[in-house]
């Protein structure tokens, strides 16, 4: 049986706590936090949240109610995870991500519960079976949307709402649908470069963000930033 560590202190107040195992942590009194986490400075864990033994979460993360982390997972710095949201082992969420509320994580492609004659629950622990995910810096993952395994997220990318996502999304990729396809580009901020249906596939286009001015160049289908903020 794993041993468990439950905050259980100053249930009283409707406040989050911040326990002397976590200074500078704000922890909700329901959350069950278990042996081996590692949470950065100015990070909040609001109830019923369950992260596993393992998971490190970085500075100023927000880890919304009842999302579960599982164990060994790694969030970056400024990540932002809604509520309801399931990760799964073997993810990894860079700085500055948000995760809306909903998403489900995977790792097991083809899953089952029992061996092939159904006498023997399959082990828990991760095999060759158990295929990594990567979110990068800065991605958005819209609300209800499913991750499929063995992908990468680019940086900036945003999935829009409640897309299944089986492949790989490039930077500052705009994706949608079941099963999610690249449909657009945006910018650092979030707002729309352009949709790949106005644009010709063979010439490279000059495009600038229509919010913060931020200028891009896109070319067969890639973009690259001309002028990234320092």
């Amino acid at each position: 049986m794993e041993k468990r560590q439950s905050i259980t202190a100053n249930r009283e107040k409707e406040e989050p706590t911040s326990p002397a195992t976590y200074p500078n942590v704000r922890l909700h009194p329901t959350a069950i936090v278990e042996e081996g986490v590692q949470i950065g400075p100015g990070s909040s864990v609001w109830d019923n949240v369950h992260i596993r033994h393992g998971a490190q979460i970085g500075e100023e993360c927000i880890i919304g109610e009842k999302s579960y982390v599982a164990y060994d997972v790694k969030i970056g710095n400024r990540v932002k995870i809604n509520a309801f949201v399931y990760i799964c082992t073997a993810v990894t969420i860079e700085d500055g991500v948000m995760v809306s509320a909903g998403t489900v994580f995977t790792n097991d492609r083809f899953p089952r519960a029992t061996t092939s004659d159904l006498r023997k629950l399959r082990s828990s622990e991760p095999d060759e079976e158990t295929l990594p995910t990567r979110v990068c810096a800065g991605a958005t993952i819209g609300a209800h949307c499913t991750i499929g395994n063995d992908l990468v997220i680019g940086r900036f990318a945003m999935v829009g709402m409640g897309s299944l996502v089986t492949k790989s999304i490039p930077d500052f990729h705009l994706a949608i649908g079941q099963p999610a396809r690249s449909v657009g580009y945006v910018c650092r901020c979030g707002k729309v470069l352009a949709l790949i249906s106005n644009l010709e596939l063979d010439a490279e286009h000059k495009l600038t963000c229509p919010a913060c001015g931020l200028p891009y160049a896109c070319n067969r289908g890639s973009i690259t930033e001309l002028n990234p903020p320092s």
